[in-house]
C-alpha cells in the first residue's frame, strides 16, 4: 500500500503560507502556515496531523485488539498530544502523549489498560515516530 500527500508553500518562512493535501481528499488545500504553527492562528500544522495520524491508527489497532478478546466496544476515543521542542537550534518532537477513554462493556479498568498498552506497541505511526509514547487510559461510565 502506499499513500501520498502534498505540501505547497510560497514565500518565507514567517510572513509564508501554504497548503496541505491528501490523496484521499480529506484535506484538499487545507491551509497552513507559520503563524497557525506557532502562534495559534487558524490553520493546521504538521504536529496536528501527525497526532490524528496516531490517534487513528493507535484507535484502530485497539479496536483489533479488543475484538480479538470478545469484548464489545461501544466507543473508543484518542487524543494524541505531540510536543514540539526547541534543541539546540532547531526543534524536535519529542514526545507524543496518548489519552485514552472508551467504553467497552464487561471489561474492568486494569484490563482495558493492558489492551491499550498492548496497542501502544509496534503500531506503523508509533515506530516511524520512533519517540516516547505514553499512555493513560480510562473507561467512560
Amino acid at each position: 500500500m502506499k499513500r501520498f500527500g502534498t505540501a505547497v508553500w510560497r514565500a518565507g518562512l514567517e510572513r509564508g503560507s501554504g497548503t496541505i493535501s491528501t490523496e484521499s481528499g480529506a484535506l484538499a488545500a487545507h491551509p497552513y502556515g507559520f503563524a497557525s504553527r506557532s502562534e495559534g492562528e487558524p490553520g493546521t500544522n504538521p504536529e496536528e496531523l501527525i497526532g490524528a495520524a496516531h490517534a487513528g491508527c493507535f484507535t484502530m489497532a485497539l479496536s483489533v485488539i479488543r475484538a480479538d478478546t470478545g469484548f464489545p466496544t461501544d466507543r473508543l476515543e484518542t487524543r494524541a498530544d505531540v510536543i514540539l521542542e526547541k534543541i539546540g537550534d532547531g526543534f524536535a518532537i519529542t514526545a507524543v502523549h496518548l489519552a485514552l477513554r472508551g467504553r467497552v462493556l464487561g471489561v474492568a479498568a486494569d484490563a482495558f489498560l493492558d489492551l491499550a498498552t498492548k496497542a501502544r506497541i509496534d503500531r506503523p505511526v508509533s515506530k516511524v515516530l520512533k519517540t516516547v509514547v505514553t499512555l493513560d487510559a480510562s473507561l467512560i461510565a
